[in-house]
């Protein structure tokens, strides 16, 4: 919340610090809230980068806003961390949002769409946002990159339990091959190999209860299971999709730490803010 007392000049008291929560103009369905720093000032032509960070299955958005408070002090970057209910694509789904499609139902634009919405509201530096993701939100943030790299400034990948590896031999969501049809959009390879993407993971990540998927799931396909059987597989699988496509990797495995980012989140800020030194140096 803003220290100062009032109202900015076209800002509500409400729009700095951590923020109230907004439903989306896009959809209504779909709320989210921010993190603006303390210094931001109406009349100054500062700008900041955004940071886009998707939640997990658990869906704490607030939660995550809060973490990366201090981050977006000490760096000067906006946090953005939207929320995708659970139950919107049909009654107890909890999971279509990884996807970034289902039906007709178009999570990606509406992720576009809130980034528009603090484009206009904000002084946001450049066309391109960072992404984090943990989990679900590692899945989010991986196949967005996949959709929209002309989106992305760099992205990381926290945890995801269900991978798409660049692999053209076998369909979406396992592979690539038909992304074309399934998206009506063409994987973009040599977009992704221009972003900086960073993978982290907990060393002991290997529960294996939600991740295996088996007949008669929903998301069960052929080969549903072959990047692995724990979370730890997954990445490493992933990983190495990338770099056989020519897409450098920074990769952190984190000994001691199972299914749980909050102690690898300085390790994620620590990347960003290379992220946001390098923009700064750029822009001069």
């Amino acid at each position: 919340m803003r220290k100062i007392l009032g109202n900015g000049k076209k800002l509500t008291f409400y729009d700095f610090g951590a923020t109230i929560v907004y439903a989306s103009r896009f959809d209504q369905r779909f709320p989210y809230c921010a993190y603006v720093p303390e210094d931001y000032d109406e009349d100054s032509d500062k700008t900041y980068p955004l940071l886009v960070v998707v939640h997990g299955t658990e869906r704490h958005m607030e939660g995550y806003r809060d973490a990366f408070a201090d981050f977006a002090d000490a760096n000067g970057v906006i946090i953005l961390s939207p929320l995708f209910p659970a139950s919107i694509a049909r009654p107890g789904d909890i999971n279509s949002y990884k996807m970034l499609r289902y039906g007709e139902l178009h999570y990606d634009a509406v992720m576009i769409d809130m980034i528009a919405e603090m484009k206009e509201r904000y002084r946001i530096a450049g066309d391109k946002v960072m992404m984090y993701g943990f989990s679900g939100g590692g899945q989010f943030t991986q196949r967005f990159l996949y959709l929209h790299p002309e989106q992305i400034l760099a992205a990381s990948i926290g945890g995801p339990g269900t991978v798409t590896l660049l692999d053209f031999e076998r369909d979406f969501w396992v592979g690539v091959r038909n992304f074309d049809d399934v998206f009506g959009k063409p994987l973009n390879v040599e977009a992704m190999r221009q972003i900086p993407v960073h993978m982290i993971i907990g060393g002991k990540d290997h529960n294996t209860w939600e991740i295996t998927v088996k007949p008669g799931d929903r998301w069960w396909m052929e080969d549903a299971n072959i990047a692995g059987v724990t979370r730890v597989d997954r990445i490493v699988s992933l990983k190495e999709s990338f770099e056989r496509n020519g897409i450098d990797v920074t990769f952190d495995v984190v000994p001691d730490v199972a299914h749980n980012d909050e102690t690898m989140l300085p390790l994620v800020k620590r990347f960003f803010a290379r992220i946001v030194e390098d923009l700064r140096a750029s822009q001069g």
